[in-house]
């Protein structure tokens, strides 16, 4: 029997889940969701572990054992959390199998106070992918421009990667250029790149936050139809780069050699504004080739009374340029504001980051 979510898969959009715990692992959520909400994939952030260690009593037995071994408070977050992943990763082994490496995929994220530094971050990529030892791993790094050289040299090595936080057009062309550097220097080295996969982790909520923030300020009636449009048309247009980038002499020498599509990812796909229908952000961003990763809110929302009329962003490019110049001619600076989103978004998993180390540090204590 169909529904909306294996409509949507069915469309081409891998549905996965933006969300892990032990609490949901240990109880067969994940697999529960995987069988019957048609989730294929997870991601994790530094938020979502520190919401799910610090809320919970499932990691008390595996924060004493680290806390009597006198384990550093650092080493201790990546015991706990590539555990976790390491389990996600065997629920979704199936996905994975069926469609031959593509989806069951879990992500876990380098240290996010890295994001500048490009051979740190590729260190602990590697250190990552040796501690999960499972072929359904993604390695998430942001996509700051210092983070543009570790993605190539994490997949050069063979490793699978998530490229998160990308909010602008330009920085997302020059993401899908790091990747195919990637693979070709992946081809030198000798890597089997049938199996290499990766994502591009589109940002979608946020831009509407900043640029209605924004609209508010200008506050005429031009600059006020434009409220909500933005995100949408930013991520519309992200496609058509994709499939541009996608179709040169370029990616068709590499596909020749097995080399598999970076897949847009939307992420942030939770509407922030209550006036907004709450799947405006999966039922306006269908296209194949692509992924939806929801927090579980969203998720079961579009599953109660989502719609996939067929796809809604190809069908809609000229709509999307239309709203661009639009927002240009009333003011908004749209790489400004690409600018200060990724910005916050560092810090925020930085802030979370380092919440997450008090945290623990004070449960290694307690120990």
């Amino acid at each position: 029997m169909t529904n909306p979510l294996s409509d949507l898969s069915a469309a081409g959009v891998a549905v996965w889940l933006d969300d892990i715990s032990r609490d949901r692992l240990r109880s067969g959520n994940l697999a529960e969701l995987a069988s019957t909400h048609s989730v294929v994939g997870v991601t994790t952030n530094p938020t979502i572990f520190q919401k799910a260690i610090t809320s919970s009593k499932a990691y008390e037995e595996q924060l004493h054992d680290l806390a009597v071994r006198g384990v550093d408070v650092g080493e201790a977050i990546r015991l706990i959390t590539t555990a976790d992943v390491r389990v996600a990763c065997d629920v979704l082994r199936p996905a994975y199998d069926a469609s031959d490496g593509t989806d069951g995929r879990v992500s876990i994220e380098v240290d996010p106070r890295l994001a500048h530094k490009a051979d740190r971050t590729l260190a602990e990529a590697r250190s990552l992918w040796w501690m999960v030892d499972r072929p359904n791993l993604f390695i998430k790094i942001p996509a700051t421009l210092e983070g543009l050289p570790a993605i190539t040299a994490t997949l050069a090595a063979g490793i699978s990667v998530n490229v998160t936080l990308i909010f602008g057009l330009e920085r997302y062309e020059a993401v899908m250029d790091a990747y195919m550097t990637g693979i070709e220097q992946a081809l030198a080295n000798g890597v089997d790149v049938s199996r290499l996969e990766s994502v591009a982790s589109f940002f979608v909520s946020r831009v509407d936050s900043e640029v209605d923030k924004r609209l508010e300020k200008i506050d005429t009636p031009a600059a006020h139809t434009l409220k909500s449009k933005a995100a949408i048309a930013n991520a519309r247009l992200a496609y058509e780069r994709y499939e541009k980038a996608f179709g040169t002499e370029r990616w068709a020498a590499l596909a020749a050699r097995g080399a598999n599509p970076q897949r847009p990812l939307w992420a942030s796909t939770s509407t922030k504004d209550p006036s907004l229908p709450d799947t405006l952000y999966v039922h306006e961003l269908i296209a194949p080739g692509t992924v939806n990763t929801m927090p579980e809110a969203t998720l079961l929302a579009f599953g109660d009374h989502g719609e996939v009329p067929g796809e809604t962003i190809r069908p809609n490019y000229a709509d999307a340029h239309g709203v661009f110049a639009a927002l240009e001619n009333v003011g908004v600076d749209m790489h400004d504001v690409v600018e200060v989103l990724e910005q916050e978004g560092v810090t925020k998993f930085e802030d979370s980051w380092n919440q997450l180390l008090d945290a623990v540090r004070g449960q290694l204590g307690a120990h």
